[in-house]
């Protein structure tokens, strides 16, 4: 017996388009599909929340040094001259060493955090910067549904849909 639906394709294209609908999912926090993908897309982002709830306080502080270059008042890098061995002048930019406190996860969390990456896409926002979607459960969400017990998505059916009579639903995060 099959554990989930195939949805009338192959195993890589289902694979694909439920990662794509759990991605737009997190990301938006709405999507309209039919019935039976938003049944399976609600199944695998509860589990991801699930899991994000579960290892979202389980990280350490940790003090890192950092090199970089120094910056002026216009925010462009300051540099230096400088001679080489051979004589020749060049431009060299001055660095400074800083402390800085970053999160380190903890193994179980770092664990997690790859299983809810083969679960999404990489995602770039408008400007063309990553969107650190596992940071977003971990830090926005699981805070959010922490005192829930499950149920993190709704469904609402809205119908059929015109051309091929699919029922459809509207998928969104509580």
């Amino acid at each position: 017996m099959a554990r989930n639906r195939k949805l009338g394709r192959t195993t890589d294209q289902r694979m694909a388009m439920l990662k794509c609908l759990t991605t737009d999912l997190i990301l938006h926090g709405k999507i309209e599909t039919t019935e039976t993908r938003a049944k399976e897309v609600k199944a695998i982002v509860d589990s991801i929340i699930a899991l994000a709830i579960k290892e979202k306080d389980n990280f350490e502080m940790v003090d890192v040094k950092v090199i970089t270059a120094k910056l002026d008042s216009k925010g462009n890098k300051e540099t230096q001259k400088v001679t080489s061995k051979n004589g020749k002048e060049y431009l060299k930019v001055v660095k400074e060493e800083k402390t800085v406190s970053r999160q380190k996860d903890m193994p179980s969390r770092l664990n997690a955090r790859k299983k809810i990456m083969t679960k999404i896409n990489k995602v770039k926002d408008g400007e063309g910067k990553n969107v650190d979607l596992p940071s977003k459960l971990f830090n926005e969400l699981a805070p959010k549904y922490q005192d829930r017990n499950g149920g993190y998505t709704r469904m609402i059916k809205t119908g059929p849909r015109r051309g091929d009579a699919a029922p459809m639903a509207i998928l969104e995060l509580l």
